[in-house]
């Protein structure tokens, strides 16, 4: 009966060890942020609209994060992402029926995916999954959702509600990006 108590004692030490085995301490005692990473996972948005079109989309995979780039042909800063359903422009179909993973980031970008001839600058189609996206971690999948009135839309599903970045990045040349970046864990 002794060895029976002394070895569930023993695992229980041992279970707490290897919980504390992959989190790191810091001075004050606090467990370290994931990679440094400090994002959160509230809604974030900025900027204002502008006529420069989509023109490319784009995803990686990093060593902390999944990355989808969103290129501009000129300047763009605006953007609202945040978790939550999405909805096609112009004809308010939610988009999570049709995009893979266990979250959903709506993407809306203040520009168009369309010139001033109102021609497509994407090859996309309301609906369609821009990417491959087999072995990341984290991404899932990303869907256009359409672009209407100067805005576009996509579904961007993740395996998990997780800590996301937006930056906004000049070039190459005169175009610009706005950069979604998902960690892969908390």
């Amino acid at each position: 009966m002794r060895i029976r108590s002394a070895l569930t004692a023993l695992a229980v030490v041992l279970a707490g060890l290897v919980a504390s085995a992959g989190s790191s301490t810091a001075a004050g005692g606090t467990t370290a942020a994931y990679c440094g990473i400090t994002w959160g996972s509230a809604e974030k948005s900025a900027g204002a609209l502008s006529d420069a079109p989509l023109v490319e989309v784009r995803t990686g995979r990093h060593d902390c994060y999944d990355r989808v780039v969103f290129e501009f042909a000129g300047p763009v800063d605006g953007y609202a992402i945040g978790y939550g359903e999405t909805w096609t422009e112009g004809e308010g179909l939610a988009l999570s029926p049709y995009t893979a993973g266990g979250a959903l980031l709506r993407v809306s970008l203040r520009a168009p995916a369309y010139d001033d001839d109102h021609l497509g600058t994407v090859p996309y189609a309301v609906g369609e999954h821009v990417s491959n996206l087999l072995r990341y971690p984290t991404l899932r999948d990303v869907v256009f959702g359409g672009s209407f009135e100067g805005y576009s839309t996509f579904a961007v599903g993740v395996r998990a509600r997780l800590p996301f970045r937006v930056l906004v990045l000049a070039g190459p040349g005169i175009h610009s990006r706005v950069v979604l970046d998902v960690a892969h864990q908390w």
